[in-house]
């Protein structure tokens, strides 16, 4: 005797509609939007800095709301490619919403894209001296109690707008010794012995730069090197 199954009952089919792209996008719309800042005064320049070439897609991002409210589909829609470079856009777009900037983005004086920046002795904060005491010892580059740091002056200015002291100190810039100002992409400015620099919104100032696969990348890489060690060592039997 053959079994057969019965006969399902006939249900009318569930129809679920996908609210995630709505939510995100109401997600987004939700989240604070950051202010311009003086370094980063529109889209144009926060491309322009991020680099890899996202510049080229300004005239896709109508506003600067826009830029930090369009959702990944949305700025797929738009044009904005390849995947992988969105995904770069919208990691940086997150680190300024964070008010976390590269070189130059926390400069409050800035003229037509430049900034300066000049060392100054301000004193050292107390817990420095709880923690080192030695730190409050003179040496050959600073006075006793002091402490050397770069500030932002404006343009052709010799003081920062508010007493050393109170003002901020600039991120990513250090001061070494008797070589004055470093930091990446710091142009010195001649004739002050390294203590005065500019720095000028320029492509790619805050690109991070993508890795390059060695010997094919991490999967053919033991492949690879073993085929040239063979290689190698034929030559040098002949």
């Amino acid at each position: 005797m053959i079994l057969r199954r019965p006969i399902l009952a006939l249900k009318t089919p569930v129809t679920t509609t996908c609210h995630c792209l709505r939510f995100a996008s109401s997600r987004l719309l939700s989240r604070p939007i950051p202010p311009p800042t003086p370094f980063v005064p529109n889209v144009e320049t926060f491309l322009k800095l991020i680099g890899r070439q996202l510049s080229q897609h300004t005239s896709k991002i109508p506003s600067w709301d826009a830029l930090f409210t369009l959702s990944s589909t949305e700025l797929r829609e738009l044009g904005v490619e390849p995947p992988r470079s969105r995904k770069y856009l919208l990691r940086w777009r997150e680190r300024f919403r964070q008010g976390k900037y590269g070189i130059g983005g926390d400069l409050e004086h800035v003229q037509d894209g430049v900034g300066e920046v000049k060392i100054f002795e301000v004193p050292i904060p107390k817990a420095w001296k709880s923690l080192n005491p030695s730190a409050e010892m003179a040496t050959a580059t600073r006075t006793a109690g002091m402490r050397k740091v770069a500030l932002n002056v404006p343009i052709g200015a010799e003081k920062p707008a508010v007493a050393p002291e109170k003002a901020k100190v600039i991120d990513h810039i250090k001061v070494r010794g008797k070589n004055g100002i470093e930091g990446p992409h710091v142009l010195m400015i001649k004739g002050t012995a390294g203590t005065k620099a500019r720095i000028v919104v320029k492509e790619g100032l805050w690109e991070e730069r993508r890795g390059h696969k060695v010997d094919g990348g991490e999967r053919r890489k033991a492949e690879v090197r073993s085929k040239r060690r063979a290689e190698a060592r034929k030559q040098a039997a002949r």
